[in-house]
Order: structure tokens, then C-alpha cells, then sequence
């Protein structure tokens, strides 16, 4: 650029000509550093960014690298930042930490007051309110600004972006030997708030591509109260029931019936004691709505039992609702037919109520309420958390009852190891129910055996009703069970645990608790985790009753293995 100057034979109108033109060049490499500065500031924040490709969604990135995401009447404020990378795109909204502002319009408020820290010996005085700031709230700097510079009150580009009320504690001036926070005027006085770091907003692309989500899966169980039992399971976990196959390739591919997130499962294990049949159909997101989810069962029972044979053919629908990721409603109706026969001993009124051979099968269906809270880290094996379930059960058909059941159990962690293993852990599990008088013989509570109380023979903690021909296990209408155990580690890598346990409570005809009749069995017993037979661990537990009544069967040794594959 190039500046003609009308020459004058006054040599102080040249100096003055001179003295202007150097002004003007001092002011444009002024502009010039300043541009290049705030680019250079722009380029740094995307320094760290991989290099530009051609991306689908760049007409969008350019759509928005055009228009600014603020109103019009803020030309000065950065426009956001589009950058392409492989595969994916970052859309970074920057906002400047350098004036110009503008004003928020989240009705943030600066204080009247300004009060610099303790360690000012003479803190400055304030002007009276010289701004109107923001809704008639007042703002005021100190006297002491030099009369040739103003300070201006800083502000923000966006609404949800507002100032914190409080001042910053290291502000202070330039005589009093404290330092200013970044960004500060050293001679505006006292800022009402601090420039807040740089902000984005970054929009996320995921792309993801479905894993195997259906199997077949084959095992056994041998248990104490069971017997021995085999197991086939086909389940499928994306499951579709809408999209039915339109050619043998779709069959055959394994795109049919797959999609929608839905669960398939038919599971077969045929046993030496029981058989057990079951289908289930469930959809978590019942019409795409997330918390509602619905499930649709089937199932066939076939249980040997010491006094009786007893076989179920039934089906179950129900609704869920999830309240909160740890707590859930559900509502449900079931029905089923129950066949019982072979009865060991005759003449027992409970017994030959349902015998099939005087009433045929017993028609039972019912009403459901439950609700469940579950805050475990983990369902096998639980470290910490609790789990609760309270249900309610209206029956009618052959039989009309109610029944009200609660399940509790907590867990605490008393102690592990730096890397998480080891873990020593306390817990605490009450099982209480009741239901109504005309609940029939096989829908009575029973207890003893591995799953309730160890100690005692399957169902040999239960009331009796004596015969001529022997005794038979009926059961109660009231069960309070109650389990204290602790396990601790063995070995370092947690492949053996060890238990110490106390099971107490009882099973009652009626709602009512006896001293003769309350079982108290504490023990001890070993866990083997082997990951090979799959996630549950092999146990064996040694029990030995302290408390229980005359007509209860004992069994010291009770144990659980299962493999899974």
C-alpha cells in the first residue's frame, strides 16, 4: 500500500504528515497480527485432528460450517467448526474467550458488590451503579480505573452457557502485587465473572454390526434334590417373529426371524425325577416403546415327588413396565392343568382332594402383581447390592385363593483385593409368604433341600399329616425362610471359596411361629468356579440341624453341579 502526501513548505505540516502515515502502518500490521493470530487460534484447536476425506455427510458439514448456529444480530460470533475424518464426522461449535461477547439471555446477574479477598489491606471502593446490566440489575467497576480505559462487563455467546455468581478468588489490581486470572483487564477493575473455557459440541456416528446372537446350547445338572438332568436349549436373542422367511435362502442364510431384538427360547431337560419342557417368547421394546415389554410361555412339568406324581401343562402372559433401570412392574395371567396321581398313601384328606382319580385334573388359573428392585453387581455370585420382589396372586377355578409372597436378599462387601478379586462378602436372604385357606395340596409351601434349607431331605421341613400307612408331607400356607452366610476367598485366583452359612425358619399350616416346629441348621461349604462347565459354580455344603421337629428328614450333605455348553 502506497500513501501520497500533498507536500507543503512548512516543515512542521511534513513532520505531522509523517508522524500519520507511520500511525496508519502500525495500525494495519496491528490488524494484520491480530488476523493471523486469531486463525492461527482457530487451526490449533483441529491440529489434533486426522486429515480430511471425502465423508457422505459433507454436504451436511458444509451446510453448517455456512450458517451460524446464533442469532443474526451476532455477527461476531465464531462459526462452528467442521472437520471430515475417516469414516466419521466431527462437528466441533467453538466458542471464543476473547471480546467481543454478548449478552447471555439465561438471566444470569451480576452482584451489586464486589468484595476483593481478605488479603487486601485496603480493598477499593465502588462507584455508584454506572450499567444497567441485564433486566435492571446494576453493575459497578472501582473508582480506581485510570480515566483512559473503560472496562467493559464480559458476556457470553450462548443461553446455556451462564457465568458462575461467584467472583473468582485471584482477582486483583495492578499495585496490590496479586496475580489476575487469564483473560483479565489489569485496569478495568474487579470482573463480575471469569471467561469460561472453550466449549464443543460434538455429534457422534456410530456404526455396529450385529454378533451371533443365537445358539444351542447342551448340559446336565446333578443336584441333591433333583436327581440327575440333561439339558438342549435353542435361544435366540435377536429374534423377529414378523419376519418370516420369503425364500429357502432366507431359511437356510439365518436372516429369517432375526431383527428385532426379540428373545426365542425352547428348552428341553428330561431327568430322572422331573421332566421340564418349556417355550418362551419375549419382546423387551413392546411396540418400540422401551420400557414396556411382554412375555408369552409355555411350559410342561413332570415331577416325582415321595408321596405323590404330579404333572403341570400350562401357559403363562405377561406385561412389564420399567419404572427405573432398577426397578420394574409387572402384570401377568397364567393358567394350568395339574394331573396328580401314583399317591403313596391313601386316606390323607389333602392328598385325595386333588388325586385325579376321585377329581380329575385340577383347573387353576390366576392374576399376578409383582414388583421387583434389583441393585445387584451381579446375579451369580452377588458382592454387593440387594434384591427385592414383593407378589400378589388372586386364583379362581377349581380353586380360590390369594397369595402374598416377598423375597429378600442383601449383600455387603467386607473386604478384597487391590485388583478387584478376593472378595469377602456378607449376606442376608428372607424368603416370606402366605396363602389363603383354600390353596390347594400341590400350590402349599414346602422347605428343606439345597434351594431353601440345607440340613434336611427335599421338602423334609415341612408339616405332616400322619396316617396309618405312614406319614405324608402336605406342607403350610406360611413360610418364613432365613439364610446368614459368608464367603471368603481359598485360593488367590477365587477358583475355591469358601462358605459358612446358618439357615433358620419354618413352614406352618397357619400363621404362626413354634419353638418345636423352628429349624436351625448352620454348616459350611466349598465353591469351585470352573469356567469350562459354565458360569455357576459347582457346590457342596455340609448342614446339620440343631432345631427342627420330630417328624423332619435330615440330610447332612447336599450339593449342586451343573455343566453347560
Amino acid at each position: 500500500m502506497s500513501t501520497k502526501f500533498q507536500q507543503h513548505s512548512s516543515d512542521e505540516v511534513v513532520r505531522m504528515m509523517h508522524t500519520i502515515e507511520k500511525t496508519a502502518r502500525t495500525i494495519a500490521c496491528s490488524i494484520g497480527v491480530v488476523a493471523f493470530a486469531t486463525a492461527f487460534t482457530g487451526c490449533n484447536q483441529l491440529a489434533t485432528q486426522a486429515p480430511q476425506s471425502v465423508n457422505p455427510l459433507a454436504a451436511r458439514a458444509a451446510a453448517l460450517d455456512s450458517v451460524s448456529p446464533h442469532s443474526p444480530a451476532q455477527p461476531t460470533t465464531t462459526e462452528p467448526l467442521s472437520v471430515q475424518t475417516d469414516g466419521d464426522r466431527y462437528v466441533a461449535r467453538q466458542y471464543p474467550s476473547t471480546p467481543p461477547y454478548t449478552p447471555p439471555s439465561s438471566g444470569y446477574t451480576a452482584p451489586n458488590n464486589y468484595q476483593p479477598p481478605s488479603s487486601y489491606s485496603a480493598p477499593p471502593s465502588l462507584s455508584s451503579p454506572s450499567q444497567n446490566y441485564n433486566g435492571g440489575n446494576t453493575y459497578s467497576a472501582p473508582t480506581t480505573a485510570p480515566p483512559s480505559t473503560q472496562y467493559t462487563a464480559p458476556t457470553y455467546p450462548d443461553s446455556t452457557f451462564a457465568p458462575p455468581s461467584n467472583t473468582f478468588p485471584g482477582t486483583g489490581y495492578p499495585d496490590s502485587g496479586t496475580l489476575l486470572p487469564y483473560g483479565a483487564d489489569p485496569y478495568g477493575g474487579a470482573p463480575s465473572s471469569v471467561p469460561m473455557p472453550t466449549v464443543r459440541e460434538a455429534d457422534l456416528i456410530i456404526n455396529g454390526f450385529p454378533a451371533r446372537t443365537g445358539r444351542i446350547m447342551l448340559g446336565g445338572a446333578v443336584n441333591s434334590d433333583a436327581g440327575v438332568t440333561g439339558q438342549i436349549t435353542v435361544d435366540e436373542r435377536n429374534f423377529d417373529i414378523m419376519r418370516w422367511p420369503r425364500s429357502f435362502q432366507d431359511l437356510v442364510s439365518g436372516t429369517a426371524f432375526r431383527g428385532a431384538g426379540q428373545t426365542f427360547r425352547i428348552e428341553a431337560a428330561p431327568g430322572s425325577d422331573y421332566d421340564r419342557y418349556t417355550i418362551n417368547f419375549a419382546d423387551p421394546n413392546l411396540f418400540g416403546y422401551k420400557p414396556v415389554s411382554m412375555s408369552v410361555s409355555g411350559f410342561l412339568v413332570d415331577r416325582s415327588f415321595d408321596d405323590w406324581d404330579e404333572e403341570r401343562l400350562g401357559g403363562r402372559l405377561s406385561f412389564g413396565y420399567r419404572i427405573t433401570p432398577d426397578l420394574s412392574i409387572s402384570l401377568g395371567i397364567s393358567g394350568q392343568s395339574v394331573e396328580v396321581t401314583n399317591p403313596s398313601v391313601r386316606g390323607v384328606a389333602p392328598l385325595e382332594a386333588v388325586l385325579s382319580d376321585n377329581v380329575g385334573r385340577n383347573e387353576v388359573y390366576s392374576g399376578s402383581l409383582s414388583l421387583k428392585h434389583d441393585t445387584r453387581d451381579s446375579p451369580i455370585q452377588s458382592s454387593q447390592g440387594h434384591y427385592f420382589e414383593f407378589s400378589f396372586e388372586e386364583a379362581f377355578g377349581d380353586f380360590d385363593y390369594a397369595r402374598i409372597e416377598t423375597e429378600y436378599r442383601k449383600y455387603w462387601l467386607i473386604a478384597q483385593r487391590a485388583d478387584g478379586s478376593g472378595k469377602q462378602t456378607l449376606s442376608y436372604s428372607n424368603q416370606l409368604g402366605f396363602s389363603g385357606e383354600d390353596t390347594p395340596l400341590f400350590e402349599n409351601f414346602f422347605a428343606g433341600g439345597y434351594a431353601t434349607m440345607r440340613g434336611f431331605d427335599f421338602r423334609g421341613a415341612s408339616p405332616v399329616v400322619a396316617s396309618a400307612n405312614g406319614n405324608v408331607e402336605v406342607g403350610g400356607r406360611f413360610k418364613f425362610l432365613n439364610t446368614v452366610e459368608y464367603m471368603f476367598p481359598i485360593t488367590a485366583d477365587d477358583a475355591f471359596k469358601g462358605v459358612a452359612f446358618v439357615d433358620f425358619g419354618t413352614v406352618e399350616s397357619d400363621v404362626e411361629l413354634h419353638s418345636d416346629s423352628f429349624r436351625v441348621a448352620p454348616g459350611a461349604g466349598l465353591r469351585v468356579a470352573i469356567p469350562m462347565l459354565g458360569p455357576a459354580p459347582l457346590a457342596f455344603d455340609f448342614a446339620y440341624p440343631v432345631n427342627k421337629a420330630p417328624t423332619d428328614d435330615t440330610q447332612v450333605f447336599s450339593f449342586y453341579m451343573s455343566l453347560i455348553r
